[in-house]
């Protein structure tokens, strides 16, 4: 709108159209700069330490902006009236004065704000990081569930913030950055809780302690990664650059070659050798690979030594035509250097074909998970040698996959893919100890439930990493083959229609940054009260208990759906997640149910309370299952139907989390002789010890086969709902 007005053309006469539309846009500019100064002020008024800097740039913003509208308002332009084109005269210097002023107003409140976004963050992580010392010391669990419940609200705000941030970058490597230390914090989040949970119950165990000091120590490091990428700084040691890749080498080295059409002094001879020899340096990580097969080691030595030869006569060539600028030597030159490139193209599709070919057989032959299914039997059994047996195995597994990280790094093809390799690569360099100290603990002590489920959570998470690499391979494939440019296609939300069969031929949904981050956080936030609920439940000594079991399958479900916001699980289109909505939703109503057959024998006093709560989950249920049954079309109208189904269900575990507790604690009171239960008479008896056994396998279809999170995900059978 600036732009206009400075631009619009200066003509003697103009009509009262043209001073109208000259008004309007004067007017627009200070309508936004009011509103944008409003958010400024209310900034202000929050960070008392900018707030003196930040007042004085909105005043001045504000001062021009009214002083645009006022240079364009109509009323104040002087203009004869016998003439049917008014001339005027305004003051375009005055104009321009104004629009420079506020340019440098608005620049300096948006340099403040994001001061105080960066201070925000930094806030959030140190709360973060005091918390967590807090968790590493504690020693009773009652303790350790309050701090963590801290801690997660904790890791959600700070979610929130990182998010928002990540969202802004505009620099693509920094962005895949912090998606890859954000992913970190929020896998860790769990594996925090259970390793914890696990060295709390065995204090003596040094495989346990190992295990969650691997898990605070990476955390750790993400989080510092995380203010590097906002305050835009390293630590010392870490300002080297990272190796160079070869398919950002080739690339490189063929601008130069073919800039020699252009200008034949532009770079000396010396300058391209080397070039080409870093390059051929890194083809010695593909050469010198034991995964490298012979026919693909033998392609790249031969192309290697051609390239070198090429270069040779390109340089030959170059040199001559430097001294005589004939018709042949340019024509000599022109073929050297098509026959350059054309062989670094050859090189660079020997190198990825030898890369992904090598990670679509890795992750063919492992994704069986066996070594992992054997480490969770044997460690179940108490058989250490076996333990150490298949952890050799999984060592081994682990130098493989590694090695693939590094060969598909140097074949990405783009720097946040480049990125993504290296956060796998680390991602199975960490995981890879921290599965087998989990699985020592469990053969130290087979019959831990607690570390049973500790080595299920770093199980996950190596699959879930197996699962992200077929997706990034398939990525790298992408690029390489011009089906895609730079920037990446989120995949957790497919195309919306019925469940198929034949997933393959589903298409992922392309989103905007700003619904991924919004999606993302409701996730987390359904993550950590699938958490809590967990944890509640585990409180209670009769896991036969109706209301224990509603309130497990209702977890095990958002866990589902919070497994769906990231790509993963068994929901694989929208209608998967809109039809799992409704089965929560249903037995959201059916555990409402069981807490009305409770609050019969709950006394007068305790009643209400427990009545109010179990309304408020029929209405709260009612609501989700209407909005997971509403039709839709079109992308934009489903992905806000998702977006309410999973705020919905967030709602509900919110709920369930306050309870759980209220219902164990009534419990406990009864149990303490303060009669708080009536008994119940003999009809009720039966009707509940037949609706506990009766509906298990009702429940075990509706929710596709889910079971609770102590069970891992990849057990789990997707069975349709009839």
């Amino acid at each position: 709108q600036i732009t206009t007005l400075i631009n619009h053309k200066d003509k003697p006469k103009r009509s009262d159209k043209t001073l109208q539309a000259i008004q309007r846009v004067g007017q627009a500019v200070n309508l936004a700069v009011g509103r944008f100064v409003t958010v400024g002020e209310a900034i202000a008024n929050e960070n008392h330490e900018l707030k003196e800097e930040m007042s004085v740039a909105c005043i001045e913003a504000r001062r021009a902006g009214e002083t645009i509208a006022q240079l364009t308002d109509v009323a104040s332009l002087d203009h004869p009236e016998s003439d049917s084109h008014i001339t005027i005269f305004t003051d375009k210097t005055g104009v321009v004065k104004a629009a420079r002023l506020l340019l440098s107003s608005v620049t300096k409140v948006l340099v403040l704000a994001d001061r105080i976004v960066i201070k925000q963050i930094i806030t959030s992580r140190n709360k973060v990081l005091a918390t967590m010392e807090q968790l590493e010391k504690v020693s009773s669990f009652q303790e350790f569930v309050q701090i963590f419940s801290q801690f997660g609200n904790e890791m959600v705000e700070f979610a929130h913030l990182t998010g928002d941030r990540q969202n802004d970058l505009k620099d693509e490597k920094k962005k895949a950055r912090m998606a890859a230390s954000r992913a970190v914090l929020e896998k860790c989040t769990m594996m925090l809780l259970t390793a914890s949970k696990t060295c709390l119950r065995h204090p003596d165990c040094e495989s346990a302690r190992i295990n969650k000091d691997g898990v605070f120590h990476r955390m750790r490091l993400a989080l510092e990664q995380v203010i590097e990428i906002v305050t835009d700084s390293r630590s010392s040691g870490e300002n080297e650059m990272a190796p160079i890749s070869i398919y950002s080498g080739i690339k490189e080295f063929k601008n130069k070659v073919e800039g020699l059409r252009e200008n034949l002094y532009f770079l000396s001879k010396e300058n391209l050798s080397t070039m080409l020899e870093v390059i051929l340096e890194h083809t010695e990580d593909f050469t010198d690979s034991a995964y490298t097969s012979h026919e693909h080691r033998e392609h790249i030595l031969e192309l290697s030594k051609q390239a070198k030869m090429e270069l040779e006569q390109l340089v030959s060539v170059w040199m001559q035509a430097q001294n005589q600028k004939t018709k042949d030597l340019m024509e000599d030159l022109e073929v050297a250097i098509l026959k350059t490139c054309q062989c670094m193209n050859e090189l660079k599709r020997e190198v990825h074909s030898a890369a992904t070919s090598l990670a679509a057989d890795l992750l063919k032959y492992h994704t069986d998970h066996m070594v992992l299914k054997a480490l969770k039997i044997t460690g179940v059994e108490g058989n250490l040698e076996a333990v150490a047996e298949y952890t050799c195995k999984l060592s081994e597994q682990k130098e493989q996959l590694v090695e693939m990280c590094r060969l598909l790094r140097h074949v990405s093809g783009t720097e946040p893919l480049e990125i993504t390799c290296i956060h796998a690569e680390d991602t199975f360099q960490v995981t890879g100890p921290q599965i087998i100290s989990a699985a020592e603990t469990l053969a130290l002590h087979p019959s831990s439930k607690i570390a049973k489920e500790n080595l299920e959570v770093f199980c996950e998470a190596w699959e879930s990493q197996l699962s992200d690499m077929s997706m990034l391979l398939r990525e790298i494939n992408d690029v390489f083959e011009g089906r895609r440019g730079e920037k990446r296609v989120y995949l957790s939300l497919p195309r919306p229609g019925k469940h198929n069969a034949n997933l393959k031929a589903l298409k992922p949904v392309k989103l905007d940054t700003e619904e991924q981050a919004k999606i993302a956080k409701l996730g987390l936030e359904l993550h950590l009260l699938t958490s809590d609920v967990d944890s509640e439940t585990e409180k209670w000594e009769d896991q036969e208990n109706e209301i224990v079991q509603r309130g497990q399958g209702m977890s095990s479900m958002a866990y589902s759906m919070y497994l769906f916001t990231r790509g993963e699980g068994l929901l694989k289109t929208t209608q998967d997640l809109f039809h799992q909505a409704e089965i929560f939703a249903t037995e959201g109503t059916k555990l409402a149910s069981a807490l009305h057959a409770f609050s019969d024998q709950v006394h007068d006093d305790d009643k209400p309370l427990l009545l109010l709560e179990a309304e408020k989950l029929i209405s709260m249920c009612k609501q989700l299952q209407i909005t997971a049954k509403a039709s839709v079309q079109g992308k934009s109208a489903t992905f806000t139907k998702v977006d309410a189904c999973i705020l919905k269900t967030r709602n509900v575990m919110t709920l369930l989390c306050q309870l759980l507790p209220l219902c164990s604690k009534l419990l406990r009171k009864n149990k303490a002789g303060n009669g708080c239960l009536k008994p119940a008479p003999p009809w009720r008896e039966d009707r509940i010890r037949t609706g506990t056994t009766a509906h298990t396998p009702e429940r075990r279809a509706e929710t596709f086969g889910i079971k609770c999170l102590e069970n891992h995900v990849t057990n789990m059978t997707f069975l349709e709902s009839k």
